[in-house]
Parts: C-alpha cells; structure tokens; sequence
C-alpha cells in the first residue's frame, strides 16, 4: 500500500476532510442567509450569487469522487444529446439504486457546468439536515412530504417559481420515490399486478405524480427530458464511506433525451409514458447486467481542476487555525483544555458520521414499505 492509498484510509484524514466541509459549510450557509436581503432588490443576482456559493459546498463532495477515490464515470449515448448538455433547462429522470447514484450525477452537473443550479424534488426531512438542508432552502429547492393530497400546491408553486430561473437547471426527479430495497420492490410489484402493469425487475413501480406536475409546471421552461439509467462495472454497490476511504468504482450511465413536445400534455398519457419509460429503464438494465455495458456511444467528459482547487482553498483557510490551536492546546497542558478540545473532535466525528448517514440505504426512510398499498 502506498503512503497517499494508506491515508485515505486513517480516520484522523476523514475527519479533517469533514471539519472542512462542515465548518466551510456553515459559512456558505451564514453568507446565503445574509443575500436574503438581494431577494426583493434583484432576484436574479440573488439566484447567480447562491448558485456559486452552493457551488463552493457541493464540489467538495464532487471532488471526493473525482480526485480522491479517482471514480470514473461513462456516458453511454450519442453525440447530439451530449452536445446538449450544460446548455439547455431540463428534468433529469434517474434510477435510485445506490447510495451514490446523487454524487455521480452531481459529478455529471459539474463537468457540463450546472452543479450551482442543478435542482431536485426533495423529501421534507432533508430540508430539517444541517448544511445540506440549509443550502437547498436558499436554491429553492421544492420540498414535499411524499403525499399528495398535502404536498400539491406546495409543489406546483415552488415549481412555477423555476420557470424564469436565469441558469441552466437539471431538475432530477426520483420517481420511485425512495430507494431500491428487496422488500419495497416486492410490495411495489404487488400494486403494479392489482393495477395490471408490467411487473419491474431492477425498479419501483414510478410515481407519476411528480412527473407529470414537473412537466406540466416547466413546460415552456424546460426544453427536455434525460433519462439516466445508472449502474457500477464488476457488480459493486458503493458507498460515501467507501468513497472516504479512497476506493475507486466505474460508474456507467446510460443517457437518452427525450424533447418535451414529444411528451403528452394530458396527465394521464404523460403517466402512461412514464411507465413505459420505465419498462425499456428495466430492460437496459437487464442488458448491462448479462452485456455488461449500455447501448449507445461511450463518452468520459474530463474532470475539471475546480472541484480540487476549491477544497484545497476551504482546507487551507479552516485547517492551519485548527492545527495552531490544537498545537496551543496541548502546549499549554491545561487537563481542562485539552479534555474539551478532543470533545470538540469526538462531536465532530459524530457530526460528519450523522451526515455520511443520510446517503445510507439501511439507514434510508420507511417511505415505500407499506406506502405503496395506499392509493396514489
């Protein structure tokens, strides 16, 4: 093991990584909240300014993937949807197998230029989730509670509010709703056979009340729809500890635009469509997992050095006062001083563990075990 592949793997290296993003975090955020004040005098500069600081916070973890573990990720396509990319708003369709499939999409935001704007309908919880939370309020992120009946205009406002936003947008829907599990996948199967739908084999049966909103609310803003279909080479299912700890996945995703006239404007067509969407989602994942690629032409857009250049400007900032005072602490041999200085650390590893938490899929909601027996 070489000395950079062993530090990866020491949890005081983890542990200065998340100082500096939650410390440098809470000062995006301190500084977002003090732009509120743009809001009424220039919203649009208030969007620009918000979207570069999420930016600064984001690409931190973006360069986890990158740089740190050296994650690569594919495209499978062809070269007019990819040319696409970065210069046009559109809803961002994506399977929610992993506890990474977030980062490798965010990694494809960054690399076309719309990791600040990308936006995402959101669970209500996360709103409640310090520095991610907190970050997505200011970027107007729409929040929902996962029920229709009280999230309806709360998402149709929050949606039409996008519709003059002045950066390209990828507005990424999960529309299944919460994450692949064996045992939300067979009651989802049980609603999909007493409904008479095509039984899926790698997916959740998709909510299509959130598409068809989206595409209805955005329709004249949104100029298209991406379908990506995500998956990781050799049958790994990675995670951000993983990812923490240096290891290295090859993530291929499948990606097909669809323009949005070609998608019906009545709500029940626009649903139908979806769960075809889903069926040929099912089948390309069948293929990868017997082929072990997706169709289509292969693209690896090249990292970009910003991702890096703004964690070593955060780490450089945040950590020589940290390693300073930590040097006086314990020069000083105040029992005291340093028994509250290693609570300081032990509260932040329990802090940055709490974060990592979030992205895990046994540490996932309940939503889906029993919600899809209930009507949509």
């Amino acid at each position: 093991m070489g000395f950079i592949a062993f530090l990866k793997t020491q949890f005081i290296v983890h542990l200065l990584i998340g100082f500096v993003f939650v410390v440098s975090g809470l000062i995006i955020n301190f500084i977002q909240l003090c732009t509120l004040i743009l809001w009424p005098i220039n919203k649009q500069f208030y969007r620009r300014v918000n979207c570069r600081l999420a930016y600064s916070l984001w690409s931190q973890l973006v360069m986890l993937l990158e740089w740190w573990s050296g994650t690569e990720c594919t495209l499978f396509s062809d070269e007019a949807t990819v040319n696409t990319f970065g210069k046009e708003h559109v809803i961002i369709i994506l399977n929610h197998n992993f506890e990474i499939d977030f980062l490798c999409g965010w990694t494809m935001t960054e690399r076309f230029g719309v990791l600040g704007s990308s936006k995402v309908l959101a669970k209500k919880e996360l709103l409640y989730v310090p520095l991610i939370g907190w970050t997505w309020y200011f970027l107007e992120i729409v929040f929902c509670k996962r029920k229709w009946e009280e999230d309806r205009d709360t998402v149709i406002e929050g949606l039409k509010r996008l519709a003059d936003y002045p950066e390209y947008m990828w507005f990424l829907l999960y529309c299944e709703g919460t994450r692949f599990t064996e045992t939300k996948h067979r009651i989802s199967m049980e609603v999909a056979e007493s409904k008479g739908l095509p039984k899926l084999k790698y997916h959740l049966l998709p909510r299509t009340k959130g598409f068809t909103t989206a595409v209805q609310c955005l329709r004249g803003t949104v100029s298209a729809v991406y379908d990506v279909t995500l998956n990781f080479r050799g049958n790994k299912n990675p995670s951000l500890l993983g990812i923490l700890y240096g290891k290295k996945y090859e993530a291929d995703m499948c990606v097909r635009r669809f323009p949005l006239e070609d998608i019906p404007q009545d709500e029940k067509e626009a649903a139908n469509w979806l769960h075809k969407l889903y069926q040929e989602k099912d089948a390309l994942q069948e293929m990868y997992n017997q082929e072990g690629t997706f169709p289509g032409q292969q693209f690896k857009p090249p990292r970009r050095p910003w991702t890096l250049l703004n964690f070593l400007f955060w780490a450089t900032v945040l950590l020589s006062p940290l390693f300073t005072f930590g040097f006086g602490v314990f020069a000083s041999g105040s029992p005291l001083l340093i028994l509250a200085f290693l609570g300081f650390v032990g509260a932040a590893s329990f802090g940055v563990r709490r974060l990592i938490g979030v992205t895990e899929i046994e540490k996932g909601s309940s939503y889906g075990n029993q919600e899809f027996k209930k009507k949509e």
